[in-house]
């Protein structure tokens, strides 16, 4: 965690997720424009849509509201983790093992700078993707990105 607030947030919101049946990826607390802005991405098997993101919203107020750990004003936003959106924390990767992944190197490796494959395993910042003949041992660091593959 970044800080203090988002660490308050995310252990008050990973026991209001197990509540609700979704999982708790990631917290994020910014000041943008002179406010404050809470956010939490969820995520279950099968996505979350609108109805999800309003309950746990509603259920993480209320928690919030109770305990009241934020001293300034803030916006509180849920939403899912979108579809195009970075693969960020060690608890995202171990999450969605086992799912295709789309990578983006700075540098190529093997004459590769994009690769799809399927997450195998993530530790210590190195994310290992099957790339159908072998597995591919790709820090985070040379990633321009790592997230899950969505085909339309």
């Amino acid at each position: 965690m970044a800080n203090k607030t988002e660490e308050l947030a995310f252990n008050i919101g990973d026991s209001v997720a197990e509540e609700q049946g979704v999982f708790l990826l990631h917290v994020e607390y910014k000041k943008e424009d002179g406010e404050y802005y809470l956010r939490l991405f969820i995520d279950k098997d099968g996505g979350v849509g609108i109805d999800e993101c309003e309950k746990f919203s509603r259920a993480m107020s209320d928690k919030l509201d109770e305990l009241d750990p934020i001293k300034e004003a803030y916006v509180l936003e849920v939403s899912s983790p979108g579809a195009d959106r970075k693969l960020v924390t060690e608890r995202e990767f171990n999450h969605y093992i086992g799912r295709e992944v789309d990578v983006k190197l700075y540098a190529a490796k093997n004459g590769e700078k994009e690769i799809s494959g399927i997450l195998t395993g993530y530790s210590d910042g190195v994310a290992s993707v099957d790339v159908g003949d072998e597995i591919w041992d790709i820090p985070k660091k040379d990633a321009v990105y790592i997230r899950l593959s969505f085909k339309f």
